[in-house]
């Protein structure tokens, strides 16, 4: 059975995609068999063909994966809100069953599994169930992504110490830079979530251009360049 992680933020739009492909390209290119998931995605675009997921088809992508997308994605949502609110709007039951049926699956056929979650830990994706109830079913340890700018710590700190106090394990943290424009934040926040948390700081991401974003071979690069994949291991 492959090794699993799961990507959470510490809100949504801090680049878990991102961050979580590029490490899905990262292993790919060392040779490593990598799996990917987005279990719950809410704000596919509705084409003739039914809903699109656009966050579960870059991540396969860049994994260059060839396992199913109704696997990698098990529930798609249309209402861009949180998972229970679109859920219940769309009428619409999520089963962690469900989700680990497909995870198992894709674990049985890759090295590594990677799995995006939904906003942050305590987002919920059906009625009371949250992202802690999904990492526990799934049994797999944690990376936290931040945002690189004013406010992350608080942000950051709180997600570290309910992942903690839920008894999860986390593997580290990478910040990421979201805006092409960094505040003076940018530059202290890193050594202050180190310190303070206590967990290992993985890696600081720059902000990047589409073209690089786009592109496994590049992205894989700057991912290998600005994250300590050793204190991973996964694969290496």
């Amino acid at each position: 059975m492959a090794q699993g992680v799961f990507i959470t933020g510490t809100d949504t739009g801090v680049g878990k995609t991102l961050i979580a492909g590029g490490l899905a390209a990262c292993y790919r290119k060392g040779g490593v068999r990598v799996g990917v998931m987005k279990p719950v995605e809410s704000g596919c675009r509705r084409l003739e063909d039914g809903l699109h997921p656009d966050d579960a088809i870059f991540l396969k992508k860049m994994a260059a994966s060839d396992d199913a997308l109704d696997d990698i994605v098990p529930y798609r949502l249309e209402q861009p809100l949180t998972p229970s609110v679109a859920t219940a709007l769309a009428g619409v039951t999520i089963e962690l069953e469900v989700i680990n049926r497909s995870y198992r699956r894709i674990a049985g056929r890759n090295d590594l599994v990677l799995v995006e979650g939904a906003g942050g830990l305590l987002a919920p994706i059906f009625q009371h169930l949250t992202g802690v109830d999904l990492i526990r079913r799934l049994g797999i340890p944690l990376i936290i992504v931040a945002r690189n700018a004013l406010g992350t710590i608080n942000h950051t700190l709180l997600t570290a110490d309910l992942a903690r106090r839920s008894g999860l394990d986390v593997l580290g943290i990478i910040i990421n830079q979201c805006s092409p424009f960094p505040d003076l934040s940018a530059e202290t926040n890193p050594g202050i979530i180190a310190e303070m948390s206590g967990l290992p700081l993985l890696g600081v991401m720059p902000y990047l251009p589409t073209a690089v974003r786009e592109d496994p071979s590049l992205l894989a690069e700057v991912v290998s360049r600005e994250v300590r994949m050793e204190l991973l291991g996964f694969g290496q």
